[in-house]
């Protein structure tokens, strides 16, 4: 796997914090903090700034404010994009939603969100290059689609994209704020009790193998990461259920259910491959076989969105259908239950 697909749904920014020194002199706070950051440059510090993504002593402040002497600055930057050729390829996009500053995607499964080592072709990111081919900043490479979250390769559903540096730097920020809604669909095994609840756990890579996540509940590694979900339907073996995320980490909602025993249906590399639940009698072994064909991939979809117009400011919100591959499986579910 490549290192893209384990990074796919983390989100896409970088908090700092620093405090001047008492003899610091006046200085501008973009030449102050590009001295300051790594891989940076004071064009993306002042789009920071404008976007009203650079505080000081927790007041935004516009790029010609003069640092002073123990001032508390805190930024939220969008991650730098990876130098990577980005060829524009004419790739099918579901399109929900654009505008002149964002576009809303419903993302195949099996579709590679960013191009990166091993997936430099037929990714999301190809298919908007494309998308923008005819808009001057995009053509001649200046600009590229600004990522904010992402979803990983075989998870499929809603993402929203920015078309502009401020609008990439105020999603940032609320993405960062925790100001969106995100609302996922998941078919689970077995059934989390109690019916509704929060799954809290630091995330962070496996110690044994860095390909994957593990939770850390002593919060000794990884990151904070809090999953609010919901029993939707029951079939006894297996659960439809609707997550919330209050955080986005990296598989943040495939690895807490598997840490609370119940991972995601037919996800291979959290243990939901196998069957957990049910008989050992060669009817229902098949059922399950002949469902993971149906779903050859982990039962997870990134079903609405909900952010603030990075310019308009107007509450936008963006659902999408499930997928025919989870439709399926749950209607066999179902059908399965209901004989029983």
């Amino acid at each position: 796997m490549s290192e893209e697909e384990i990074t796919d749904q983390q989100e896409l920014f970088e908090h700092y914090r620093f405090k001047a020194d008492a003899g610091q002199s006046l200085l501008r706070i973009d030449k102050f903090l590009f001295v300051r950051i790594e891989n940076t440059s004071r064009t993306r510090i002042q789009a920071a700034a404008n976007a009203g993504n650079i505080l000081v002593n927790n007041t935004t402040v516009k790029p010609n404010y003069r640092v002073r002497p123990g001032d508390v600055v805190q930024v939220v930057l969008p991650n730098p994009p990876r130098e990577i050729e980005l060829i524009p390829e004419n790739i099918p996009l579901n399109i929900v939603y654009e505008d002149d500053d964002v576009i809303v995607v419903n993302k195949e499964p099996g579709m590679v969100v960013h191009p990166a080592y091993g997936n430099y072709t037929g990714t999301l990111v190809n298919a908007l290059m494309w998308h923008f081919r005819d808009l001057p900043l995009f053509r001649t490479g200046e600009l590229r689609p600004g990522l904010v979250h992402r979803i990983d390769k075989n998870t499929s559903g809603i993402l929203v994209i920015a078309k502009n540096e401020i609008a990439l730097n105020r999603l940032s920020k609320q993405f960062f704020d925790r100001t969106t809604g995100r609302n996922y669909i998941a078919i689970v095994w077995g059934t989390p009790g109690p019916s509704s609840g929060t799954i809290t756990g630091n995330v962070g890579r496996n110690t044994r193998d860095r390909k994957i996540m593990q939770v850390f509940p002593d919060g000794s590694q990884g990151k904070n990461a809090i999953t609010h979900y919901r029993v939707i339907e029951d079939f006894g073996y297996v659960s439809l259920v609707e997550c919330k995320l209050e955080t986005g980490r990296t598989h943040q909602i495939r690895v807490h259910f598997s840490h609370i025993k119940h991972p995601l249906f037919n996800d291979e590399e959290y243990g939901g491959d196998q069957i957990l639940k049910g008989t050992t009698f060669a009817k229902y072994q098949q059922f399950v076989k002949n469902c993971f064909k149906i779903l050859p991939r982990q039962a997870l979809h990134a079903k609405s969105i909900a952010f603030d117009h990075p310019v308009t400011g107007k509450r936008l919100s963006f659902d999408s259908e499930l997928p025919d591959d989870m439709k399926q499986v749950i209607e066999k579910w179902r059908n399965y239950t209901s004989s029983r």
